[in-house]
């Protein structure tokens, strides 16, 4: 692997992952030299911000950089394995349910930097506290890895791929399952012409809660006091959406077992 220019990286793909680990890496002041995305537009969009060379194409990638950053969807992953040939720069994926010997034949160095964290592109972000999952295919790999990424965040962890699908499914049901639910319950208050927005410091009081130990002993509400009347008040007030409904019940149902 080399050395040296060590700090230095460059991008496949554009998209929200990209965008925010860029713009991480551009603060910090290590140089991004490239950015590769099959829509020029997009790269030439990213490229500007960090003060890169946007390209669309990987006949035009060069290996100046030290290390290569996949931030492409899963299936795209085993394209690029078959179309890239960078033998002596770190390569890293960002998949958090790919195995990281997808892009094996691309390189002798290779890893996964995945975090569980939701990206928007245009939300700015405290990057110092990014969570980081990370594996390497090496103990030299790894300390490139934590050497690079610990000067964006010092929240990083080494998991392997068995340990980052379990991660990767609690993040699904923390943030796109959760994110569902807060959607349905807004539907809701807006058929009934209410603001969903008074909800809003109820729904921060419910994440807030992470920071006070074990989850179930904090539950509340009528599931949890077996309160049968309200129960089945709400159960009527649902029983023209037999989606919700069902979810209500089995939300119930979980919570009383516990």
């Amino acid at each position: 692997m080399k050395r040296t220019n060590i700090d230095s990286v460059s991008f496949i793909g554009s998209g929200n992952v990209a965008t925010h680990l860029a713009l991480a890496f551009h603060s910090a002041g290590i140089p991004v030299k490239q950015v590769l995305s099959r829509e020029y537009d997009h790269a030439a969009l990213l490229a500007s911000r960090v003060g890169a060379q946007p390209i669309n194409s990987t006949d035009l990638l060069k290996d100046n950089a030290a290390v290569y950053i996949l931030a492409v969807n899963d299936d795209a992953l085993y394209d690029l394995a078959l179309d890239l040939h960078l033998p002596d720069a770190l390569v890293l994926h960002t998949s958090g349910s790919t195995p990281m010997g997808v892009i094996k034949p691309v390189s002798r160095h290779y890893g996964v930097v995945w975090s569980p964290q939701t990206f928007v592109r245009d939300f700015a972000m405290d990057y110092s506290r990014l969570p980081l999952c990370i594996e390497a295919d090496s103990q030299q790999s790894e300390e490139v890895i934590v050497d690079l990424f610990g000067r964006i965040t010092h929240n990083i962890h080494r998991l392997d791929f068995e340990q980052r699908r379990y991660v990767h499914l609690a993040a699904v049901m923390v943030n796109n399952f959760g994110n569902a639910i807060n959607a349905l319950a807004q539907d809701l208050m807006q058929q009934h012409g209410l603001d969903f927005t008074m909800l809003q410091p109820l729904a921060e009081a419910t994440v807030k809660k992470i920071n006070y130990g074990p989850l179930w002993p904090q539950q509340t509400g009528p599931a949890v006091r077996r309160d049968e009347k309200t129960l089945d008040a709400q159960r009527r007030l649902l029983a023209d959406q037999p989606q919700l409904l069902e979810l209500y019940n089995l939300l119930t149902d979980i919570i009383q077992q516990r």
